[in-house]
């Protein structure tokens, strides 16, 4: 019988700790759990999705579980790892926490791991998204969490770590994993891509990863799509117009009519983009992420900059990029997009050439000191 096709995202999943990227910090810390022997018994790991939360959980099981474990380097050949890693284990169970939120589902949890595992060390619970369990579910496990046995291990998963009982956090070690820089997903994409035999360049990458927002699957998912589309050669064109990304110098461009107040280029501008079907929640969004680069050379350079082309303070970019920033919600949910994103672009050219009071207090306070009537005044007394 023929096997389907497995997608990159689940071909390319980490088998062993330092194949993680951009989780260092938590990496190094387990390992050093592991080796020391001081393993707790119940994880909290917390993060933006396509992060690495889910694989971390499975390979700190399979770490515990493995054959003459628990060892930070498990043997992958060995039919329990292979088990763990694909979700087949008997003593390693994952449950979803969407679907498994009633009361009755942890009362069941709880009766069933005061037996003995059955052919690991330890019995482990692995439960996503546990954020999805409800009040009385987290409170019927909180006594099992406080003082479970000693064979049993709980790791749990989450986006949304604020939605869980203070009580449970307080009964976890929890890691917070970040999202992975950009030039981190560049060099994995890159590394995938050679092994796959596709040719991409570095701008395409670098789009892939600026898409991605730092969540690894999610930039392993669109290069799986990519190579769908554009077969072994994906070049910078392909990744704009597959997923609808201005380009980095259109970015510019945009930025660049901004600081000039340019309201017919800027108008004109918008509506080629919107013509060509570009994703404007997504150009604004890069948009900041420009200005912020220009705010930043800015602040290097003494408090101006010409990078856009007339000369820019460090206050007037500010306002900018905050007016963008409050325009987001209008550009993603509101009925009109377009006008939505016209009124923002305007509204952050407005609110960039206002001056704040106090700075133009000081300002004028200072020319007044200077005014040679003044001057003549002091002189006198």
């Amino acid at each position: 019988m023929a096997t389907g096709y497995q997608v990159i995202a689940r071909r390319w999943r980490p088998k062993q700790f330092d194949e993680i990227v951009g989780q260092d910090h938590i990496t190094t810390t387990l390992k050093n759990a592991i080796t020391s022997g001081r393993i707790a018994h119940a994880y909290l790991f917390v993060g933006p999705r396509g992060t690495g939360k889910t694989t971390t959980a499975r390979m700190f099981a399979k770490a515990l579980n493995c054959e003459g474990g628990p060892s930070i380097t498990p043997d992958d050949d060995s039919e329990i790892c292979k088990s763990i890693m694909d979700g087949s284990c008997m003593d390693v169970i994952e449950i979803d926490g969407a679907s498994n939120n009633s009361v009755e589902q942890i009362r069941q949890l709880r009766e069933d791991c005061q037996y003995a595992p059955a052919q690991c060390p330890f019995k482990i619970y692995i439960i996503d998204e546990v954020h999805m369990l409800s009040t009385g579910a987290f409170n019927a496990l909180l006594k099992t969490l406080e003082e479970p046995p000693s064979h049993v291990k709980f790791l749990f998963a989450t986006t949304e770590a604020h939605k869980i009982l203070p009580t449970i956090v307080s009964r976890c070690q929890r890691f917070e994993f970040r999202p992975i820089r950009d030039e981190l997903i560049c060099e994995k994409l890159s590394t995938i891509a050679k092994a796959e035999k596709i040719s991409i360049d570095e701008v395409a990458l670098k789009s892939v990863a600026r898409l991605a927002n730092g969540g690894m699957r999610d930039a392993q998912s669109t290069l799986d799509q990519l190579i769908s589309f554009c077969g072994d050669t994906i070049t910078e064109a392909s990744v704009l117009e597959v997923y609808g990304l201005a380009s980095q110098e259109e970015i510019h461009q945009l930025a660049s009519l901004l600081a000039q107040a340019n309201y017919p280029a800027i108008l004109s501008a918008v509506e080629e983009l919107d013509t060509v079907g570009k994703d404007l929640y997504r150009i604004l969004v890069d948009l900041q992420s420009c200005l912020r680069e220009v705010l930043v050379e800015a602040i290097r350079d003494g408090g101006q900059t010409s990078k856009l082309g007339p000369p820019m303070r460090v206050e007037s970019l500010m306002r900018m990029n905050d007016a963008l920033h409050r325009g987001e919600a209008g550009v993603k949910m509101g009925l009109s997009q377009t006008v939505n994103f016209e009124v923002t672009l305007l509204r952050a050219v407005e609110e960039s050439r206002t001056r704040a009071i106090d700075s133009l207090i000081k300002e004028l306070s200072g020319m007044a000191k200077d005014a040679p009537g003044v001057s003549d005044q002091k002189k006198n007394k």
